[in-house]
């Protein structure tokens, strides 16, 4: 008989109903609803996990429209961790319902095959590349015919790039250190970023080796699962995480990086999500211990400060689950004020989600296009030559806004800024 994922009763516990979240959350400050805050939907949980309600529609649909950004958690006084609970919310709710046979199927292809095929990924990433290349892309929106197709129009603008040559072909291999070997540390590419960040995979690379890291990227890695949890796919998720685990012997290493935050959090979660494993469970508490986030491990080390002047003025968008799921703020700012020649400007609200949240801006598309428009006020008042995050997810709606609503200021992650300043240094 399967476990019930349902949240459990001693984290639901933890809400003392206080509201003290309500302004910190997304939703809730677009809407109004109680039904559509933390509070609120932590009390929708308690209804159905203690039986007293059933799992509706319109419990599906609040639970669904939550960014699981996280922020309810660095307001809470009572260390409520919202975003296990409405993980297991969605869980629950998969555990429970029969969605239509075309949605059970479209499921299926993406999270249990696409994310976690390669050769299925490269295929797509070369379409992409094509539409894109071709002409086709720009002759398309050019054309105007976007804005009568809808929603798809929509989504078309947040559709990630293809970056061949992908990064599947250096999965396997060892990068040397620059100068002594002072770190030896794992990198994980992740799974659409292999196709759609290869460069930034690549840069993240060049900055370890800066700093005087071997860099073995592990073989047989492959996607952590995030959106496989955020989506209620804890089955599949559990199975991602044992293979990654396999992949990656934690003993090896200094340290495991990632450069995307939003998968950075579940991975330092593994130990969550094998908690009734035994034969993988201890494995996984020697893992999270290992893991850390590129800004993370970066800002905690003697970072080395041979970089070219950039001259360029910046402004930072917190990554909600790094700011929120991992609790790392200052990481990043302290690398980006290590870059000579850049200009700071602090952006109010910072850490207020841009409406990414892994494919939340894919299926919940308006409720996503509003906020990264408040979002892009924001970043449009610092008047910051560049945007910077720490996050490809964040990255491609950011790209979305300052194309809509900003002055097409470019978007980069901090290992970008960092590998630019490293290539500039002696004229390189």
């Amino acid at each position: 008989m399967a476990v019930s994922e349902a949240p459990k009763q001693a984290d639901l516990d933890r809400c003392v109903h206080c509201g003290l979240c309500l302004n910190s959350c997304p939703t809730y400050r677009e809407l109004g609803l109680e039904m559509d805050s933390p509070r609120g939907r932590i009390y929708q949980m308690v209804q159905v996990t203690t039986g007293k309600a059933e799992i509706t529609e319109s419990y599906q649909e609040h639970i669904e429209l939550c960014l699981a950004c996280r922020a309810c958690e660095t307001a809470c006084p009572s260390g409520v961790q919202y975003g296990r609970l409405v993980e297991a919310a969605r869980a629950h709710i998969e555990q429970n319902i029969d969605r239509p046979w075309h949605v059970n199927m479209l499921r299926q292809f993406v999270f249990g095959h696409l994310l976690q095929t390669p050769f299925l990924l490269k295929i797509a990433g070369y379409g992409l590349y094509f539409y894109q290349a071709s002409g086709l892309q720009g002759l398309i929106r050019s054309s105007g015919l976007l804005k009568s197709m809808g929603k798809l129009g929509e989504l078309e603008s947040l559709s990630p790039g293809a970056e061949p040559p992908f990064f599947f072909d250096q999965i396997g291999k060892v990068f040397p250190s620059e100068g002594a070997r002072k770190h030896r540390v794992a990198f994980l590419g992740g799974c659409i970023a292999n196709v759609s960040f290869a460069r930034l995979n690549e840069a993240t690379i060049r900055v370890l080796q800066k700093n005087g890291c071997e860099v073995i990227v592990p073989a047989g890695q492959g996607c952590c699962g995030a959106l496989h949890v955020h989506s209620g796919l804890k089955d599949m998720a559990r199975e991602l995480a044992r293979k990654n685990i396999d992949a990656v012997p934690a003993d090896s290493f200094d340290a495991i990086i990632t450069n995307a935050a939003g998968c950075g959090s579940t991975l330092k979660e593994y130990d969550e999500l094998l908690e009734h494993d035994s034969a993988y469970y201890e494995k996984s508490k020697k893992f999270i211990a290992k893991m850390k986030d590129v800004t993370e491990f970066l800002a905690a080390i003697d970072l080395n400060p041979n970089m070219g002047k950039l001259e360029t003025s910046i402004t930072y968008q917190d990554s909600c689950h790094l700011a929120h799921g991992q609790k790392i703020r200052t990481a990043p700012r302290k690398l980006l004020n290590a870059v000579p020649g850049v200009t700071f400007k602090e952006m109010p609200l910072s850490d207020l989600c841009c409406g990414s949240a892994g494919i939340y801006n894919v299926v919940h598309s308006e409720m996503a296009s509003q906020l990264l428009e408040n979002k892009m006020v924001y970043v449009n008042g610092t008047k910051a030559d560049w945007i910077v995050t720490a996050n490809p997810g964040c990255m491609i709606q950011l790209q979305a806004g300052a194309a809509k609503h900003g002055s097409n200021q470019p978007v980069y992650h901090v290992v970008e800024v960092l590998d630019q300043a490293y290539r500039r240094f002696g004229g390189k």
